[in-house]
This record gives C-alpha cells, structure tokens and sequence, in this order.
C-alpha cells in the first residue's frame, strides 16, 4: 500500500477457518467501520466502529455473528468505510 492512500487489502488465509485477518490503511485520521455481510448483504458483524489514526490497522474474524454463533461455509462480504469512502472485498469461510 502506498502511504498517504485508503486502502484495504485481501483477508488471509483466504479461504479461511476459523479466523481470517484484515489488513488495511487509513490515509487520514478517521472514524472508520469495518462490516462483515453474507452474500444477501445482511450484516453478519461488526467488526471495527470507531476513530482511528493514520496508517495501517489490522482487524481479525472468527467466523461468528454478533451473538456469537459460527456462520456457515460460504462468501462473505467486508466493508471498509470511513466519512468519504467505501471499499469492498469478498472473502470465503470453508469448513
């Protein structure tokens, strides 16, 4: 990634189970949402809500909702936003 740009990269390993780790870089200091969606774009978990600052950040995903149950194999969704942009990748949990 190049410094000074909002980037967020591939999950790894990819396909995954039973955690994954998402990387990815915040050009400015931001208050930035990390989601995680099924294929029907329901929101499956939150993962990041909050201000960051610049530079890389790192998030992990255990393959649970927000109650805490394991999600079926299957694509997933996750969502980097922050005030003025919005990046999205797919990402498989295989069990």
């Amino acid at each position: 990634a190049v410094p000074g740009e909002f980037t967020l990269s591939q999950n790894y390993p990819n396909p995954f189970n039973p955690t994954t780790t998402i990387n990815y870089t915040l050009s400015k200091a931001d208050h930035v949402t990390l989601t995680i969606f099924n294929m029907l774009g329901q929101k499956v978990k939150v993962l990041v809500n909050e201000q960051q600052a610049t530079g890389l950040h790192r998030a992990e995903w255990d393959g649970t909702n927000e109650a805490g149950n394991i999600m079926s194999s299957g694509i997933y969704y996750y969502q980097l936003k922050n005030s003025s942009t919005c990046i999205t990748k797919k990402m498989v949990l295989m069990k």
